[in-house]
């Protein structure tokens, strides 16, 4: 029988699952999709974590003993959400040993209601690094303009960074020279490069559910046609993006010195509209090098059906600049897409937080001191 998944594993797309909760550290679900599905990374968010926390009663238990500290509400929930990513990550260590750190890592996110401003930020990103205290922690610091000197600080201090929340190709260009930045003072104070991972998340479905309802808007046949096409063109130029940096003289420099290339990593791979396959963002992004961060609904759609091809990234570039183009001139206005996607990211992240932050502290009297 075919394995779809060890098919993508073998093109060079490492398989992450977008997704944690103590219930499946708990009953070794995710320790089973490390063994059987070839999973070897986790990624988080507030809103993943808000549907775990108040979805089970599986915290009950440590939200009672941190009510009993008088612990208020955001370091309450800083706690439930390291202690989490900490067992994922060693449940994830073999993985990352064996890879030499390239894989079995797990991402945890700033407070995204910091998203704004740099230096809580940073000082966030260190608390994160030093409370979860596993060297195959990635820390996820949105790419909105305020987090691009942030990346370089934090890549300067030798914490490993998941650049998250990125639409826009230009912004695709800031993170990679934020990531070059910061490595080049990371070789400045000697510290070792091999040992500073980053990846940069292009979210894939959201582009098309935006774009797709400014088609639905304009009404033309020319505007049905592009439907459902500007998501992979989007993140097929990024990785184009990302192919040429790797060609930088600055990049030769740190190459030399033992630092590794941030690889790309599509998020958003559920697919939104049920007209659409439900594998597409994963097999029409197969390329060496990239991570593909899935669901488990996605992650079983390319295991029972995903029809796997080793390379659907490189030569497409020109088609995909084509696509660009086609949506400009139906009257899709790019620049405003991408800004109004990453304004609402923060905006969604921002609001589950919140609501979990009201929901810990009702539920066990854990003060909201702010």
């Amino acid at each position: 029988m075919s394995d779809p998944l060890s098919e993508l594993t073998t093109a060079g797309v490492s398989i992450w699952l977008d997704d944690l909760s103590r219930r499946r550290l708990a009953d070794g679900s995710l320790a089973d999709l490390v063994r059987h599905r070839h999973v070897c990374g986790v990624t988080t968010n507030p809103t993943i974590f808000a549907k775990a926390i108040t979805g089970s009663d599986d915290y009950d238990r440590q939200l009672h003993n941190l009510a009993l500290r008088d612990v208020d509400a955001d370091a309450a929930l800083r706690e439930l959400a390291a202690a989490d990513v900490r067992s994922a990550c060693d449940v994830l260590r073999p993985v990352y040993d064996e890879t030499s750190g390239v894989d079995g890592r797990v991402s945890i996110e700033v407070d995204p209601r910091l998203a704004y401003d740099t230096d809580r930020t940073v000082a966030e990103a260190h608390a994160l690094w030093w409370l979860v205290d596993r060297p195959n922690l990635f820390v996820k610091i949105p790419a909105v303009a305020q987090g691009i000197p942030a990346i370089t600080a934090c890549l300067a201090d030798g914490i490993p960074i998941n650049v998250t929340l990125m639409f826009s190709l230009d912004r695709y260009r800031q993170v990679i020279d934020a990531f070059v930045s910061g490595m080049e003072r990371a070789h400045e104070r000697h510290r070792d490069l091999s040992a500073i991972a980053s990846v940069a998340s292009f979210f894939v479905s959201r582009v098309d559910t935006e774009i797709d309802r400014r088609l639905d808007r304009i009404g033309t046949e020319a505007a049905a046609a592009l439907r459902g096409k500007a998501a992979i063109a989007n993140a097929r130029l990024a990785f184009q993006i990302h192919e040429r940096s790797l060609y930088a003289p600055r990049w030769y420099a740190l190459s030399a010195a033992g630092a590794r290339p941030q690889r790309p990593l599509w998020a958003s791979t559920g697919v939104k509209d049920p007209r659409y396959d439900d594998t597409r963002y994963v097999v029409d992004l197969v390329a060496p090098g990239v991570v593909n961060t899935m669901p488990e609904q996605t992650l079983n759609a390319v295991a029972e059906h995903g029809a796997i091809h080793p390379d659907t990234i490189h030569g497409t570039y020109e088609s995909a600049r084509g696509v660009l183009d086609d949506l400009a001139a139906v009257g899709v206005d790019y620049d405003d897409v991408v800004a109004v996607l990453e304004r609402e990211g923060v905006e969604k992240f921002d609001a589950s937080w919140k609501e979990l932050r009201t929901a810990v502290a009702h539920s066990t009297a854990v003060p909201i001191t702010r």
